[in-house]
């Protein structure tokens, strides 16, 4: 089994990692691959251009062989759409392998609105990473099609290489890239919110200063 986990990762921090690793051992995987998205299509771009935010994000995973990184959707051209990506995917691992895609519930809560989201879940299961207090969609296209598809025990998703929903719990961690990029835009310290390589370079080149 295949699992990943995109984002910006600007830059990448304690949350997206502790999450990573969760999502990882919940599904008795070897490693998940993290997918830094180029040009995301529904949010504006990164601050940072895709080489800097791939080399914090190489920094941050550099002593943890559970997680990997997946350049593909650096090397695309335009928006970096997911189904495009998970496409990509089943080209080099055939249609027999199970595959999954690691999103919030809130990104299930919108995934309507994902360009060609029913060719997604064809393509690949969803995780599901749930934190205390989210809740599932109860009506609406989204609610209507987890009925066929939601599963309780992530074992399942073993067994069949796409069309499956089901959840992980993952610690809830208040980091946002968002504050981190406020506090050294601000010429504060953000230590022990990302890990200390990946600070040092932001400091060494000065990233994120207003």
């Amino acid at each position: 089994m295949i699992c990943i986990l995109g984002g910006t990762f600007d830059p990448v921090h304690f949350g997206h990692l502790r999450t990573a690793l969760d999502v990882q051992q919940a599904l008795a995987i070897p490693r998940l691959h993290l997918l830094p998205c180029r040009i995301p299509p529904h949010r504006p771009e990164p601050q940072l251009s895709a080489a800097m935010r791939l080399e914090l994000l190489q920094l941050g995973i550099q002593n943890e062989p559970a997680l990997q990184v997946d350049t593909r959707e650096l090397k695309r051209e335009g928006p970096s759409w997911m189904v495009d990506t998970l496409h990509s995917l089943r080209d080099d691992i055939g249609t027999d392998e199970p595959l999954c895609l690691a999103l919030g519930m809130d990104a299930l809560h919108g995934l309507s609105g994902w360009h060609r989201w029913h060719d997604i879940t064809g393509l690949c299961h969803l995780v599901v990473m749930q934190r205390p207090g989210n809740d599932w969609p109860v009506s609406g296209e989204i609610a209507d099609w987890l009925q066929g598809a939601r599963v309780n025990d992530v074992a399942a998703l073993h067994g069949t290489s796409a069309g499956r929903v089901a959840a992980v719990a993952v610690r809830q961690l208040e980091i946002s890239s968002t504050d981190i990029r406020a506090l050294l835009a601000a010429g504060k310290n953000a230590r022990y919110l990302l890990p200390e390589a990946v600070l040092e370079r932001i400091t060494q080149e000065n990233w994120y200063a207003n």
